[in-house]
């Protein structure tokens, strides 16, 4: 490249966000230019080779929801989407104490009673139990945008308290969700994050899940990069941006670590908050405002352990772990059992660490050996195996900390600067920072570009809405009134 070059469009970030945009205004005509500091393409969904097995690797296991609509919408433009492998028995969860499994699926019964079934079968939770969380299920259906973030000031914790949740349910349901989907313990979540969340789980009966056959990257990446480059634009690796060039308070291009310039009208940064600090200007991040809100959002760190054995352990593609103090692990996935043409071979097990500020202090063998050792809790089988090969993986970044007040704080796609726009997870999309979100705010990136060139285009997919509320719905409100929590929810808004 030479040391000036000219695009219509310059993206920072070659993660879903940015590739997703980068597709999106390819497919619309603009020359787009995107550049990734790493040597492959993908961020925090990236994949590799495995030296030693040779195997494609996530960076760690990941899973699709079936609303991931906005997902599905690019997998779709690149052809991949029948790489997704959903779970063969119609189960939604799997959440395994010791040896019993407690499965949860969708029933018969409408929204949001579709799980209240699996729930029952768990030995540790009464009716007394459900019925204290209908407070909390019916305001899920209640809440629009402004109500939700009149929470974020609040913990989960003290939400759920206030909300006259039992402490059996809130330790052995809301725990293990909290920390399994959004990372973080109950006390550090914000409860405006936390109900984003679980309205979407409540709202509908046909919940699946669903992996990637093989590495993640490998469904996005080097097909989003064939069409970018077939459209006419560049994707270019190791290549850091070190400051964006802003003239007359409007965007004119990036200079790069390198030295090198790229001049654009147009530049979308889809980075994580931290690195986003580090290109633009210091008195943007000292005046009120998107830029000084950066600080607020805080990594989470997680490990994946991937663990190679001599033998199949398990048919199962994945479980979860119920939440315990001390546990490293929060769910597992059998890979032999998900990818293409694995049946018969050996057990190739991953598992996510979330929150691994935790384990800092730990070595790689002896977060081997704990994982070994949850892992044979359920599959006893695992302690006569061997053990042939092991990886960790440590990611500095899993999602933005959904700590209180990060709702509030998520800034919109459109900056003050003309012609700088933001993409990621942590954007907001209305949507929890998950991988939807980031493929999401790639779209309504590229829909405020394209609107400032004249090419105005709808291509985010929206959210698909809540069920109605069923006759069962209703009486039920009517036989647990609302009279019983409005004192503690209100006092706390």
């Amino acid at each position: 490249m030479n040391p000036s070059v000219k695009t219509d469009v310059v993206i920072i970030g070659a993660g879903l966000a940015g590739l997703t945009c980068a597709v999106a205004l390819s497919d619309s005509g603009l020359r787009v230019t995107v550049l990734e500091r790493d040597a492959i393409l993908g961020g925090r969904a990236a994949s590799w080779i495995d030296a030693t097995s040779g195997d494609v690797l996530s960076i760690g296991p990941h899973i699709f929801l079936n609303h991931y609509h906005n997902m599905f919408k690019l997998l779709d433009r690149l052809g991949t989407r029948e790489r997704i492998v959903w779970q063969t028995d119609k189960r939604f969860l799997t959440m395994v104490d010791g040896q019993r499994e407690i499965v949860i699926r969708n029933s018969f019964l409408p929204p949001p009673y579709h799980f209240v079934p699996s729930l029952m079968t768990d030995p540790r939770i009464g009716l007394r139990d459900l019925i204290s969380n209908w407070p909390v299920v019916q305001l899920a259906f209640d809440l629009d945008e402004t109500a939700l973030l009149r929470l974020d000031h609040l913990s989960a914790r003290d939400f759920l308290r206030n909300m006259g949740v039992t402490p059996r349910f809130i330790e052995r349901f809301w725990a293990f969700a909290t920390f399994a989907i959004m990372n973080v313990p109950l006390e550090l979540a914000s409860a405006a994050a936390l109900m984003r969340f679980y309205r979407r789980i409540v709202g509908h009966a046909d919940l699946a899940i669903g992996f990637p056959d093989g590495g993640l990257g490998d469904l996005y990446a080097p097909q989003a990069r064939a069409l970018i480059e077939k459209s006419g634009g560049e994707v270019i690796n190791r290549a850091e941006v070190k400051n964006l060039l802003v003239e007359a308070g409007q965007l004119s291009g990036v200079h790069l670590v390198d030295g090198r310039r790229i001049n654009a009208r147009f530049c979308v940064a889809a980075l994580p908050p931290q690195a986003l600090r580090g290109i633009v200007p210091q008195e943007w991040l000292e005046s009120p405002g998107v830029f000084a809100d950066l600080e607020h959002f805080e990594p989470i760190a997680y490990l994946s352990v991937y663990l190679w054995f001599d033998r199949k352990l398990t048919r199962r593609q994945f479980w979860a772990r119920a939440h315990a103090p001390g546990d490293l692990n929060c769910d597992f996935y059998d890979l032999s059992n998900i990818n293409s043409g694995w049946g018969e071979r050996p057990s190739l097990i991953a598992s996510n660490i979330i929150y691994s500020q935790r384990v800092v202090a730990c070595s790689d063998d002896e977060i081997i050996a704990k994982t070994l050792s949850e892992l044979a809790e359920f599959l006893p089988q695992a302690a006569q195996a061997r053990l042939l090969h092991a990886v960790i993986h440590r990611i500095p970044l899993a999602i933005p900390a959904p700590r209180p007040g990060s709702e509030a704080r998520r800034p919109v796609v459109r900056t003050p600067v003309k012609g700088l726009f933001l993409a990621g997870d942590w954007i907001q999309t209305r949507l929890p920072f998950s991988m939807e979100s980031a493929v999401a705010s790639g779209w309504m990136a590229a829909e405020q570009v394209l609107d400032d060139s004249g090419r105005a285009q709808k291509l985010v997919v929206d959210m698909p809405p809540l069920a109605r509320q069923s006759c069962m719905v209703r009486l039920a409100a009517r036989l647990l009134p609302r009279s019983t929590y409005p004192h503690r929810f209100n006092s706390n808004i």
